[in-house]
């Protein structure tokens, strides 16, 4: 009996799925680094002084493991675009060659006091977003930054609006005051084609680099950053559709 049961399982798709899942319908975002574990403290604090390499290599060594599995290259990883989304059983790759500052070689920007922080939507099976691919009807709390770039996109005419769109802000008016200008790469989201996930091997969630290239020193800032899709439910009290995280450079 036990084998007939094993037999009737699908090992890639779950019997539960999206409502339906414990997990539900609305993905939550992550970032990284998130604090070293032998801290055994449930944190959001990047906190780290930049003249110290030591403490540097602490908080860029965790960036290199989370990155570690988008540097192998997989058989069934395929180049795609907006105009290529990948076959079936296929999955993309997430090329990060052409990130800089956000690289390894240069430290994740964390030595220069402008640091990388990584951001990825978590994995929910079958998910496909309802995406904010035109200028038209945008949510009014959306940042007015985010709409003027969607307008930019779609006045090039080119496809590059189908995104889970990201957002990144100071969470009072003293953090906005001390945060500084903020860059997205490679874009400013997560593009479609990397969705719906489907279990298939070799998939890797899309990741964007937060780049703050002047925040404050020796202060602390609470940073919000969220995830905008038609389908994309936001709470701030339970964190969803968005992440928090405080920085903090000496």
């Amino acid at each position: 009996m036990l084998a007939v049961f094993w037999q009737t399982l699908d090992m890639q798709m779950p019997k539960y799925q999206l409502d339906s899942s414990l997990i539900g319908s609305n993905p939550g975002l992550g970032f990284r680094p998130t604090p070293p574990e032998y801290q055994n403290v449930e944190s959001s604090l990047i906190w780290y002084r930049a003249s110290d390499n030591g403490n540097v290599e602490i908080w860029t060594k965790l960036i290199d493991e989370f990155l570690t599995p988008y540097t192998k290259e997989e058989d069934n990883q395929v180049d795609c675009s907006f105009d290529n989304p990948p076959p079936e059983g296929k999955v993309c790759k997430v090329p990060m060659t052409n990130w800089s500052p956000c690289v390894k070689d240069n430290r994740y920007n964390f030595k220069k006091k402008s640091p990388c922080i990584f951001l990825k939507l978590n994995k929910i099976y079958n998910w496909v977003p309802d995406m904010y691919n035109t200028s038209i009807n945008l949510p009014e709390k959306m940042p007015d930054d985010l709409k003027e770039h969607i307008r930019g996109e779609e006045a090039r005419g080119n496809k590059n609006t189908n995104v889970v769109w990201v957002s990144c802000a100071g969470e009072n008016p003293a953090d906005n005051e001390h945060i500084g200008a903020i860059q997205y790469i490679p874009r400013r989201g997560f593009p479609g084609y990397f969705f719906p996930y489907k279990n298939v091997d070799g998939y890797l969630p899309p990741v964007v680099a937060v780049y703050f290239e002047k925040p404050k020193t020796g202060v602390l800032i609470n940073i919000e950053c969220k995830a905008w899709a038609r389908n994309i439910m936001y709470d701030r009290a339970e964190r969803r559709g968005s992440v928090h995280f405080e920085l903090m450079i000496d």
